[in-house]
């Protein structure tokens, strides 16, 4: 039974206040946008785009529908391409996955990867994908609780449940 962990909105809120304190800090690179990844990544992207100035941009990576996960990536891809530089923002680098899948597609689009960085607010340090930026660092070795960010706090506790059974390594 995975141990639920609701992670609190000011906590939350501290969160996006240090990843924009060192967006700030790094003064060798400063995005152009914020690329909130959908869906996890959408609420922090906005906050964040609050926190630091920058205007947000977004992709709906985990609904899989092409016009809305693909083809954006595709067009950030263009931009980078042109100099832009994106900072995809997500909720969580746990795996891996999504980060990886979304480099994977970004880098098929032929995007210029020294304009691509990643943020996070909790970063699994196990993971196989690093970010860039990061609130909080976790070792899923040893923090196996499954969290659940302040957007995700309205979801019934059925959908809440299928979502971490789903991925039951994280929890076991």
């Amino acid at each position: 039974m995975p141990v639920y962990t609701p992670i609190p909105h000011h906590d939350f809120v501290a969160a996006v206040k240090t990843l924009a304190a060192q967006l700030l800090a790094d003064t060798s690179w400063q995005p152009d946008f914020l690329i909130g990844i959908g869906r996890g990544g959408l609420v922090p992207a906005v906050f964040l785009s609050h926190a630091s100035g920058l205007p947000t941009l977004s992709v709906d990576y985990s609904s899989q529908v092409d016009d809305f996960a693909r083809a954006p990536l595709s067009r950030l891809a263009e931009r980078t391409r042109a100099g832009e530089r994106l900072l995809l923002v997500d909720d969580i680098n746990d795996t891996g996955g999504t980060i990886g899948r979304i480099k994977s597609i970004l880098a098929e689009h032929g995007a210029d990867a020294t304009n691509l960085r990643f943020a996070t607010l909790l970063d699994n340090i196990r993971s196989s994908e690093r970010v860039d930026y990061r609130a909080q660092t976790i070792d899923r070795a040893v923090t196996k609780d499954w969290f659940i960010f302040p957007w995700e706090a309205v979801a019934p506790d059925t959908a809440i449940a299928a979502d971490a059974a789903a991925v039951p390594e994280r929890t076991a």
